[in-house]
């Protein structure tokens, strides 16, 4: 039986390295396969393929350092008489080399049906992907050492979201899959450091150009804002990207922060990827009669009070606790609003949950809710005298231009992505995120002045909209068709 699954596995080996089609071979094919191609990226395929493991750089150049003084023969006997824990098994699992393929990681996606920021725009990528082009979509295995491709219920969670209904079965025994030239995609962020240290190593002994979605560099540059062990995590994302060909970032703020750390590689020697923005779409979705029923009824919705709408996860760098000083600053002058926040609890949430509590008790018209699907989120939008997203740092700032894609006013911060996006499509009162006074003023302006929020509505409707099909297809074009 050992014999069967190894001559498949060397056999896997020649082909990839070959260009050939070699259903099974001997050691001693794989072998002088390996030595007609010298070099750390033979060395890294073999190792994936008959391990089932892809390695670390450091294995790899340990592994190379052994066949340069004993010879190839010495570290593939060693490979395929090593245990791996298969014990368990009655065969080891088959290994796919992927050759030429578009391979896109997408593990998190694939795992839940959250639709964080991060993960719409996955989602939103990766379906038109898979629609207009031949890609595959990948995750990592329990080991956390070897990728396999998703499964049908993992499909549909990474395009669409949905919940699993049935269990996926005998999902230990798929086929190991191994990136070889071609393409390898990150469209989400990978932080572990066991799944970052293998893109690494993919990155740079593969032979496939990769390339990632530069969401921000928050963890570095607003590490206050962050959860304790996010900044040293992202560290290690630095550490893979250092070694990809392309970043696209979604703004040119958040370009300007990936280019500083880029210039930081210079002392190392290595010069890092190739950088441009390929700026985040804002589509707007139309709210149905039956979504902005179930949000009216959801929120109590009173037409006597103007609805005031925060969109994010409650957490620092979202400012949210500035927003509620402000309202109450805004309650207490007289101003009748309700305040409305969508988005989950974050780490280090307690404040703002125990300020909203208290604010209950004092009877101010604020609510939180969570977990809502996308037509109660465009209902929201729509019922919006205006939006509030102050947050301190952001890579985009997703709600602001779907807020003004829908035609609602926004106030939102003065510098970065969020001014980006004001200043491209208008619409928006700008603040300054560290001054609750700032933020107060700006909301209170848009309280009071029905004149201003009309300019505004118009400013945000008239601007030509780019939708999520273009974002795909130029992202596209710059992480695997141009040159």
């Amino acid at each position: 039986m050992s014999g069967d699954w190894l001559s498949r596995r060397y056999g896997a080996l020649v082909s990839a390295l070959d260009g050939s089609d070699t259903p099974t071979a001997t050691i001693a094919e794989a072998v002088a396969a390996v030595e007609r191609a010298p070099g750390e990226e033979s060395t890294w395929l073999a190792l994936s393929v008959i391990s089932g493991h892809l390695p670390t750089e450091h294995e790899v150049q340990t592994a190379h350092r052994t066949m340069e003084l004993n010879g190839v023969r010495s570290v593939i006997e060693s490979i395929a008489a090593a245990p791996r824990g298969l014990g368990a098994l009655r065969a080891p699992n088959n290994v796919e080399v992927l050759r030429n393929a578009v391979v896109i990681d997408i593990m998190h996606t694939a795992e839940t049906e959250l639709a964080t920021g991060i993960q719409r725009v996955a989602r939103e990528t990766v379906r038109r992907w898979n629609t207009d082009h031949d890609v595959v979509f990948v995750t990592w295995r329990d080991d956390r050492r070897s990728l396999r491709r998703l499964t049908a219920s993992e499909h549909a969670r990474a395009l669409y979201g949905t919940h699993a209904t049935t269990r996926d079965k005998h999902v230990g025994r798929m086929p190991i899959v191994v990136p070889w030239q071609g393409h390898f995609l990150l469209p989400e962020l990978a932080a572990e450091p066991w799944r970052t240290e293998r893109i690494a190593s993919i990155a740079r002994f593969a032979r496939a150009r990769s390339g990632v979605i530069g969401f921000d560099c928050v963890p570095l540059t607003s590490v206050e804002t962050v959860a304790d062990g996010m900044a040293s995590h992202f560290a290690w994302n630095l550490g893979a990207v250092a070694h990809m060909d392309r970043v696209a970032s979604i703004s040119k703020a958040a370009g300007i922060e990936y280019g500083g750390w880029r210039r930081m590689l210079a002392p190392t020697g290595i010069p890092g990827p190739r950088i441009e923005t390929v700026f985040l779409p804002s589509e707007a979705e139309d709210a149905t009669d039956a979504g902005l029923a179930e949000f009216k009824e959801l929120i109590e919705y009173n037409e006597s009070d103007p609805l005031v709408l925060v969109v994010g996860s409650h957490e620092p760098r979202k400012n949210h606790m500035a927003v509620l000083s402000a309202a109450e600053t805004l309650w207490n002058e007289g101003h009748r609003f309700q305040l409305v926040f969508i988005g989950g609890n974050s780490w280090n949430s307690r404040a703002f949950t125990a300020q909203i509590t208290r604010l209950h008790s004092l009877d101010r018209k604020v609510l939180s809710v969570s977990g809502i699907a996308d037509p109660l989120l465009w209902a929201a939008y729509r019922l919006a005298r205006f939006t509030v997203f102050p947050s301190v740092n952001e890579g985009f700032g997703l709600p602001v231009g779907e807020s003004l894609s829908a035609g609602t006013p926004v106030v939102t911060s003065q510098h970065g992505s969020m001014r980006e996006i004001a200043e491209l499509a208008g619409g928006a009162v700008l603040v300054n995120p560290y001054d609750d006074d700032s933020i107060a003023a700006g909301m209170r302006s848009l309280i009071d002045n029905d004149l201003l929020i009309a300019e505004l509505r118009v400013e945000a409707l008239n601007h030509p909209t780019r939708g999520w099909d273009d974002y795909a297809a130029e992202l596209w074009d710059y992480l695997v068709t141009s040159d």
